[in-house]
């Protein structure tokens, strides 16, 4: 795949569709996003073949399906997805069994765009899997665009890359490279982070945890995800809880469990974040940024525990320590509650 990397770089957009031989494109965003879609299908004047502009989070499958239905009445011959994950996993989504190649333009750090993981939703499960076919053929990077993006959603954005991070550095395929990587980005954004949230302009601080996020996703596509994207894509997809806030609150208390098992993966985050106790840093620092501090404040309850244990042990996957329904519902407790939260 390739990557584009730079302030301004939106202007490439028409070059980067003409390099992948792209004569027909169907730009997606969210509703929230459409005036950022109608300045990409400027960019791209004729290579623009419409817009779908109806992206949501989880991928609904009939969001999908209805996409897909856009792509074939526009007869196009690919995709230009720009805006956040809800959007990159709309892409996918229409890559996965259409086959159109797909042009990403992120504008959030979620980092998916980097990743060969593709998620749906349907009937309050969410489905995940992994297809090369979905990875972006061209990754645009551009800072610019970034700056509009609110310090909360920078925030929460931020830290779910940092989870794609964390869990790489303990997963069963890891490699020295994609640690050495993962470290790197959980520094970059450990910096960017506080510099974007004290001056939300600050276009380097804004270049860093871009760059941050694209190391995240690189590592994400590498490797396995464990417990913390598990329960994640089932809060989300069962519960409809905001993604870039769940995976910023649960990422201390996941950290907690698994990292007394990881004592390289905490010593590689402790050297990133400049701390001797990883999961309370991660919970104030996401908490003085003004993050979400409980899975309360997203809507769960205690009555959520038994679905989402039960989907949790319903099949093994990799993790640095046994996952069981008694483990679970104490790290839901605290989540729920704050537990780590100053």
């Amino acid at each position: 795949m390739r990557v584009v990397f730079g302030a301004g770089s939106l202007r490439q957009l028409r070059e980067e569709a003409e390099l992948l031989g792209l004569r027909r494109l169907l730009v997606l965003s969210t509703p929230d996003q459409r005036a950022l879609a109608e300045q990409a299908a400027t960019r791209l004047g004729d290579a623009c073949a419409g817009m779908f502009t109806e992206a949501r989070m989880h991928v609904p499958v009939q969001v999908a399906e209805a996409a897909r239905a856009a792509a074939r009445g526009a007869g196009a011959d690919g995709c230009l997805a720009i805006g956040g994950g809800s959007t990159v996993g709309l892409g996918k989504a229409i890559a996965l069994t259409t086959g159109l190649p797909v042009i990403s333009v992120p504008t959030t750090y979620a980092g998916s765009e980097m990743t060969p993981v593709w998620g749906l939703t349907e009937n309050g499960r969410k489905r995940t899997g992994r297809n090369r076919a979905v990875l972006p053929r061209s990754v645009v990077y551009d800072p610019e665009l970034t700056v509009g993006l609110p310090v909360d959603m920078s925030v929460t954005s931020g830290f779910n890359a940092v989870a794609h991070a964390v869990e790489a550095l303990y997963a069963p395929d890891a490699s020295p490279i994609i640690s050495a990587m993962a470290e790197e980005a959980v520094r970059s954004l450990g910096t960017a982070l506080p510099a974007i949230a004290a001056d939300p302009l600050d276009i380097e601080a804004r270049a860093d945890a871009l760059r941050g996020a694209w190391l995240c996703g690189a590592c994400l596509g590498a490797t396995t995800m464990s417990l913390h994207h598990k329960l994640c894509h089932i809060l989300g997809g069962t519960f409809d809880l905001p993604h870039a806030a769940t995976h910023t609150v649960l990422l201390p208390y996941v950290a907690a469990f698994n990292l007394p098992a990881a004592p390289a993966a905490q010593q590689s985050l402790s050297r990133a974040l400049a701390t001797d106790d990883v999961p309370k840093h991660l919970a104030r620092v996401s908490a003085e940024l003004g993050a979400p501090r409980s899975l309360a404040e997203l809507g769960l309850v205690e009555g959520d525990f038994d679905e989402t244990v039960a989907q949790a042990t319903a099949q093994p996957y990799a993790n640095p320590r046994p996952v069981t329904a008694e483990a679970l519902r104490l790290l839901l407790t605290d989540a729920l509650t704050g537990a780590l939260a100053p």
